[in-house]
């Protein structure tokens, strides 16, 4: 499977606007999970920045292209604690969602300011989505493998079911996209 961020017309473009919304939240180590072939490096120094990834293929692009940087295929051990952990266009494509933020929420350290940000479709645009990629605008394979596309109750109740607290949320993208950032919840 080739990196899907590439794939279609205007997903270049649409991974740019993720990568803008994310941002903001970027800090200290930063952990990377569904990273492609790691644009999202060209935003972190390599000393802060670790890519995951099940593809092969992607995980070749991306130590070509950064290759100070560390990728790898799997989690780390569940001591390696990161600041940021980001997952951008990957929540809809596992089918328990909840057991996802958990398994990354593992990994984020307990330092004041760390959290998760994930980025999703928002479902009201579903239609939309599945035409474009019909159309080539946005990859067919990417949503042909949506396994469910979650709204701002779902992405928030799944993270208190993980052991997280929703602590900023907004639609981008006209409404198309949405960022859900995360801390762990002490209480």
């Amino acid at each position: 499977m080739a990196d899907q961020g590439s794939e279609g017309l205007l997903s270049p473009w649409l991974r740019k606007q993720r990568f803008a919304a994310a941002e903001p939240y970027l800090h200290g180590q930063v952990l990377d999970f569904g990273c492609g072939s790691g644009a999202l490096a060209a935003f972190v120094s390599s000393d802060r920045y670790l890519g995951v990834d099940m593809d092969e293929i992607s995980l070749h692009q991306a130590r070509l292209r950064f290759p100070e940087h560390r990728f790898i295929s799997e989690l780390p051990q569940a001591d390696e604690q990161f600041d940021s952990i980001v997952s951008l266009a990957v929540i809809e494509h596992v089918s328990d969602s909840v057991r996802f933020l958990r398994t990354l929420a593992a990994h984020l350290n307990e330092s004041e300011g760390a959290c998760l940000i994930v980025t999703t479709p928002h479902p009201a645009i579903d239609w939309i989505h599945g035409l474009g990629a019909n159309a080539g605008l946005f990859s067919k394979q990417a949503n042909d493998e949506h396994e469910d596309l979650l709204d701002h109750a779902k992405l928030e109740m799944a993270g208190t079911q993980a052991g997280l607290k929703l602590i900023s949320y907004r639609r981008f993208l006209f409404g198309a996209n949405q960022i859900a950032v995360f801390e762990k919840d002490h209480k």
